[in-house]
């Protein structure tokens, strides 16, 4: 498994951005989709994107559409999710995953806070 850090979360007003990180601490990224997902208090874990190798290709959640966009990096072992137009709805711990599957099982990190509110 690629052991993989988020960061970047915060608390940011509605309609605001933010961008997270998704940091390799140990292999390269390369050749691995990156899978971001997000759980929500008291709710299942959900898949918010995936970013296919050397960007090829992706998936957004419906709620992230027009909204959210992943970018990568591999030299920098780095892989982004820029949020946009922000909604308290929201409001989770994110995490990223090597893989892209709704039923990867872990391990997962510790994820990264974002908290939507005014």
């Amino acid at each position: 498994q690629v052991p993989l850090v988020e960061s970047g979360g915060g608390l940011v007003q509605p309609g605001g951005s933010l961008r997270l990180s998704c940091t390799s601490t140990g292999s390269s990224l390369d050749w691995h989709a990156i899978g971001w997902f997000r759980q929500a208090p008291g709710q299942e874990r959900e898949q918010v994107s995936c970013i296919g190798s050397s960007n090829g290709g992706g998936y957004y959640a419906d709620f992230a559409k027009g909204r959210f966009t992943a970018s990568r990096d591999d030299a920098k072992k780095t892989v982004w999710l820029q949020m946009n137009n922000l909604k308290p709805e929201d409001t989770a711990i994110y995490f990223c995953a090597p893989e892209c599957s709704p039923a990867y099982a872990g391990p997962w990190g510790q994820g990264t806070q974002v908290i939507v509110s005014s």
